[in-house]
Formats: structure tokens, sequence, C-alpha cells
């Protein structure tokens, strides 16, 4: 595999964090300004839980399970030659039962990474459109994008989580003078939710372009992530929306996000699937050209 270091995928995940950091350092000194010691207290102890079982987290929100090689001889076999393809160490391998045709990678690191795939894409996709599908989320790990992501969206969620909860920290209608701070705390937690919103939809749209070009590297087949690419995305439409509803907010990290409705739509973790079926055919022929 010729593998190339993506460094403008590198350079938005360094420029990306920094904000990010930067905008959290300040959210934490007006928290402390205003007396808000619990919400740091909250923010620290996700953190720690966050980092250090993100990938328990991830596949457990999917309802997903590690299986071993004597269940899915064939998948284990494929996740083991495409790592060792992408030079990595092997995944854990994970299914989720699900009819939504979707695959997904986490894990804060090469060493402590996953894999996982539903049901309803091993039953969509040929084997070397699943190949693709594997690749694409190898080059994620490869890519160290799954750890960026992971800690980005942790900085996120817990901002969003203020805005929503806040109020339970504002010690009820009898100590009246709590209600600033939580009030000023709230509206402060909305800005930085804002703010890493949109610049995490921004990172995230870029890696999977580099995904792609990474997975296809891997293979050495553009032509079959693409097809599985126009394949998932038509499978889309005919799934039910409550399964579409339940797997929402796992968007980041997957293949093809679930978009529903318009404001699913325009806020968007990835490309459209034209856009990157479009780069895809141009690798195939840049290959075919050398």
């Amino acid at each position: 595999m010729e593998w190339q270091t993506d460094w403008g995928l590198r350079g938005r995940m360094a420029l990306t964090m920094f904000l990010l950091f930067a905008l959290y350092i300040v959210f934490i000194g007006v928290l402390v300004e205003i007396n808000a010691v619990g919400y740091i207290a909250v923010m620290a102890l996700f953190l720690g839980a966050q980092f250090f079982f993100s990938d328990k987290l991830a596949l457990y929100s999917m309802g997903a399970r590690t299986v071993e090689p004597e269940e899915y001889p064939e998948l284990h076999r494929t996740v083991d030659r495409l790592a060792q393809q992408a030079d990595l160490p092997k995944p854990k391998v994970a299914v989720a039962d699900s009819r939504v045709p979707n695959a997904f990678a986490t894990g804060r690191s090469k060493d402590s990474s996953a894999v996982c795939v539903t049901t309803g894409i091993m039953d969509t996709l040929e084997q070397d459109e699943l190949e693709g599908v594997i690749a694409h989320e190898l080059a994620h790990i490869k890519n160290r994008d799954v750890m960026v992501m992971t800690i980005a969206s942790f900085l996120s969620t817990i901002a969003f989580l203020i805005v929503r909860w806040g109020w339970l920290f504002s010690g009820g209608r009898e100590r009246g003078g709590q209600q600033v701070p939580v009030i000023v705390a709230i509206l402060i937690s909305l800005v930085v939710w804002v703010i890493s919103f949109l610049l995490i939809r921004t990172l995230s749209r870029y890696r999977e372009y580099a995904a792609d070009r990474g997975g296809a590297m891997i293979t050495g087949k553009p032509a079959a992530l693409a097809n599985a690419l126009m394949k998932i995305d038509g499978r889309m439409d005919k799934v039910p929306r409550e399964d579409m509803r339940d797997q929402a907010e796992m968007n980041a990290f997957f293949i093809i996000p679930i978009n529903v409705g318009w404001i699913g739509r325009l806020a968007s973790t990835h490309p459209s699937t034209e856009k990157r079926i479009d780069r895809l055919q141009d690798l195939e022929r840049e290959l075919e050209g050398r």
C-alpha cells in the first residue's frame, strides 16, 4: 500500500483542537469566575470517562457487541487482512444488529480501536464493497481522527448538556441569588456549543474525504467504495424512521450520515455522497493512469 500523509487533515485537526481548547479554557475561566465549580467537576468526570472508555461507550450506544472469529469468520479475516495492509494492529471487531446499513470506527488510539459494522450493511454489500467500507474505517484509525473527533464531540456535548440541564443547578426559587450565575453559565454554554458545533462539522466533512482516499489506497479499489456509498445511500430511504432516529446521534462517526429532515442535511457531518463518489472516480482514473 502506498500511504500518503494527509497534511491538510492534520492541519485541520490541529487547528480545530487548538481553537476548541482555547474556547474551553475561556469557558472554564468564566465558570470559575461565577463560582460554577459544580459544572467543572462534571466536565472533568465526563472527560475522563469519555477518554478511557470511548470505544465501549460508542459500541454500547449502538447496541453493538464485539464478536469472536468463530461467530463471523469472514468478517474477521477481512479486517485482519486489511489491517495488515494498512500497517495497523488488528482492531476489535464488533457487529450491531440493525437494519441501518452503516459502519464506524472508534477508540482513543490505534491499540484500543474497534471497527463496527451493522447486520444491515453486511446484507447490502458485496464482499469487495464491504472491504472498501472497512478500509475506510481503518483509514480513520490510521489518520488518528477518531481520537480527535471523540474529544471534540465530548467537549461540544458537555456544553450542550449545560444548556439543556443547567437549570437543575439553580437551587430552586428559595435561593434566587444563584439564578444569575446559572443563567450566565447557560448562555455562555450556548455560545460555546454553537462554535464547537461548527468547528466539528467542518473538520468532520474533510476527514471523510481523507478516509475515502485512504480506504481506496488500502484496497486499491476506489470503485468498490464508490459502489458501496451509492448502495448505502440508496438504502437509507428504505430504513424505518424509528431506526434512523435511534442512531442519528452517532452521525459524525458513520460512513454515511443519517439526515432527518432539512435541518439534518444542513448540519450534516459528511459531504454529499455525490461529491465523495466524484473524488473516488478521479482517484480511480489516477490509479489507472500510472
